[in-house]
């Protein structure tokens, strides 16, 4: 299936997003990236899910094809990011939507499941996908995080970026050659002087210095009343034990309505690209569906 290439002015602000689907479908998956990556990391996952779900990929402010923000300390933040989802969702005409998210995606789904910020938006997410995200995260695996966010390198060559992003991203798991290759040409820009660097705004790292604990959810984690599935890397240094444990004894966890699977293989995140993550995630969409 050929996904559709869109462009939304969503608050104010461009954004890019692969939709993947069929005119008529009327159930829908959103399906969010992580903090320096875009919306092309779920291509494997919407192929997946795409013959009987319509599946949208943004690519956040700052990231990808989406447009820089001229107001990094203000639009670089979670509480913007939902007001992004709710109007990139009134646009395409998604009433309800189940939800799947890797790192900062699932945060966002998290404040946009709450209300809290968005109120409108805590009847519209029917099933959330936490992909190694809990309302509580590591300390220093986010600062290990914040530093190399916050300074990309620069290379030479599209060649050079590859080997790189192999390196930093080894944690995701096992990625064939042909899709470390895709991961880096869809997130690579070329610089002024001809260099090339990762594709999004390294002030999007300031979201940890101007909104500290933007990622402290555990108030917004309390309010969920929708099925959970929580996929943890199992050499997590983000998402620990401890912290899926308080997880069960609380919000959705207390309800019965949270599942925590742990991926072997994987650190921080699952890349959702083989078929035993990707069967994970559909079969859990598919019972919410039932």
């Amino acid at each position: 299936m050929t996904p559709k290439s869109r462009y939304l002015t969503c608050a104010g602000r461009q954004l890019h997003v692969m939709d993947w689907g069929q005119p008529g479908q009327v159930e829908t998956v959103i399906a969010w990236h992580g903090l320096a990556r875009t919306g092309r990391d779920m291509d494997e996952l919407a192929a997946h899910l795409a013959p009987r779900l319509r599946v949208i990929c943004p690519d956040t402010i700052g990231r990808g094809l989406s447009q820089w923000s001229p107001d990094p300390s203000a639009e670089y933040q979670l509480s913007f990011y939902a007001r992004l989802a709710e109007d990139l969702m009134d646009q395409l005409d998604i009433r309800r939507a189940h939800w799947v998210g890797t790192s900062m995606g699932g945060a966002v789904g998290t404040v946009c499941a709450a209300g809290l910020s968005r109120p409108g938006m805590q009847e519209r997410i029917l099933s959330l996908v936490l992909n190694d995200n809990a309302p509580h995260l590591a300390a220093p695996a986010i600062e290990r995080i914040r530093t190399y966010a916050g300074s990309p390198p620069a290379f030479d060559t599209v060649t050079e970026l590859e080997a790189f992003f192999r390196q930093v991203y080894k944690p995701y798991g096992w990625l064939s050659d042909a899709q470390w290759r895709r991961l880096t040409e869809t997130s690579v820009r070329r610089l002024p002087d001809g260099r090339v660097t990762p594709h999004y705004d390294p002030a999007m790292a300031r979201q940890f210095v101007d909104h500290p604990d933007d990622y402290e959810l555990w108030d917004h984690y309390d309010r969920l009343r929708i099925p959970v599935l929580c996929l943890r890397g199992a050499e997590s240094d983000l998402v620990l034990p401890e912290t899926t444990a308080e997880m069960q004894r609380r919000g959705p966890g207390a309800l019965g309505l949270l599942r925590v699977v742990e991926v072997p293989g994987c650190g921080h995140a699952p890349a959702l690209n083989v078929p035993g993550q990707l069967d994970l995630v559909a079969g859990f969409i598919d019972a919410a569906r039932a």
